[in-house]
């Protein structure tokens, strides 16, 4: 992760981050242990939970907490340990947050809203996340400015696009071992993260098929060569479904009941209510693990329907997340707005913010310095052209 790496040696002297205590909510992993470093490096005092209850990686959190940092993550969390290590990190009373899906910033406004007053802002990694505190803004009701990091290019056209694609068609092969040439794999939305998935589907040779309720996305995936079908038609079609869409019920019951015998389910959306399990469960004998990570369900016909990492996010829970080479880029995103929040955090109003045009620059700069890659500049005649509206033809 050389940008880290660069953005953690021009701050480890000036300390920006000092006197700060941030409380994070993100997935522990090797990477996301590297931002804790950069972030403690800086000056802060660093406390953190998991934002999913199978993403934490134990031996990552266990390193970081031989290296005395506060964590509270495993994996394997139920519901009420989950929201036990959120507020476990929100007694350090933190001036900052970092979030991954909102978890932690809900949980300050829903049952500690006092300790408001005393943050000077967060962070949002995830499009999930961001829609709802952009609802809560509109509303009214968020209490401390919040960065939406999902939304800087540098994030989420690498991040959620090469890095989804990527992690999620890994996580299906490491819980299944299953041949993607020649399957009909059905992607639930063409947003970044289902466009990511689907080219890198097609790539590895299967038939892909998109579902949309958004006829711009729809119509994106036709003329990228994709075939687009209601979830009612595809369902009866596919062999592997994943849902990268943040929205509940994007399978429900009576898409199972016309599943293929053997189909395969995961998700790739940030929670798992999109795969309605209440139906599965209800339509289906109690399950058996087949697999790690690999749930076999029969139905009453003797269809077997295979549900991959329990509906969670299946490139982290059956995998080990997007490669690091991406989420160098997002959490250097992270890191820079950790920052500038410490910064001017207390004059901004109470809205969600976008990354600048020009951080995103500097840090997609940095990248490909790293890589060796070099582009060209604008003479200063052609930036004054750019400048000059009395030439026409």
């Amino acid at each position: 992760m050389p940008v880290m790496a660069h953005l953690q040696r021009r701050f480890e002297t000036s300390k920006p981050l000092a006197g700060h205590r941030i409380a994070g909510c993100l997935h522990v992993t090797k990477e996301t242990a590297v931002l804790i470093g950069a972030l403690r490096a800086a000056g802060a005092e660093v406390a953190w939970s998991g934002c999913n209850p199978l993403s934490t990686q134990d031996d990552v959190a266990a390193a970081l907490a031989a290296d005395g940092v506060s964590i509270f993550a495993w994996h394997g969390l139920s519901v009420d340990e989950f929201y036990w290590c959120i507020d476990a990190t929100l007694k350090c009373r933190p001036t900052l947050t970092l979030d991954d899906g909102a978890d932690l910033i809900f949980r300050v406004h829903s049952r500690f809203p006092e300790l408001a007053d005393g943050i000077l802002g967060g962070t949002e990694e995830t499009t999930t996340g961001v829609q709802r505190l952009q609802a809560m803004a509109n509303d009214g009701k968020l209490l401390y400015p919040v960065v939406a990091v999902n939304n800087a290019e540098t994030k989420w056209d690498f991040d959620n696009v090469y890095g989804t694609g990527q992690s999620a068609l890994d996580g299906v092969l490491r819980a299944t071992s299953i041949l993607l040439a020649g399957k009909t794999l059905v992607v639930a939305g063409f947003g970044h993260c289902g466009r990511g998935t689907a080219v890198r589907a097609r790539g590895m040779g299967a038939r892909v098929v998109i579902t949309e309720v958004d006829p711009i996305a729809a119509l994106k995936a036709i003329l990228d060569g994709f075939e687009v079908l209601p979830m009612a038609e595809a369902a009866a079609h596919g062999d592997v479904f994943i849902t990268t869409t943040g929205m509940r019920d994007v399978i429900t019951r009576r898409h199972f009941m016309v599943m293929k015998d053997g189909a395969v389910i995961c998700n790739a959306g940030h929670y798992d209510c999109e795969l309605n399990l209440d139906d599965l469960n209800e339509m289906a004998a109690p399950p058996t693990e087949v697999r790690d990570n690999n749930q076999e369900f029969v139905l009453a016909d003797g269809r077997r329907i295979y549900l991959l990492a329990q509906g969670r996010l299946i490139n982290l829970a059956a995998a080990e997340g997007h490669p690091s080479e991406v989420m160098d880029m997002s959490f250097a995103n992270q890191f820079l707005s950790m920052v500038s929040l410490a910064v001017d955090g207390c004059a901004r109003d109470r809205k969600v913010y976008s990354i600048s045009g020009e951080q995103d620059r500097e840090i997609a700069t940095i990248k490909l310095r790293t890589m060796g890659v070099g582009i060209d500049e604008l003479s200063p005649a052609q930036q004054g052209y750019l400048q000059d509206y009395s030439q026409g033809t």
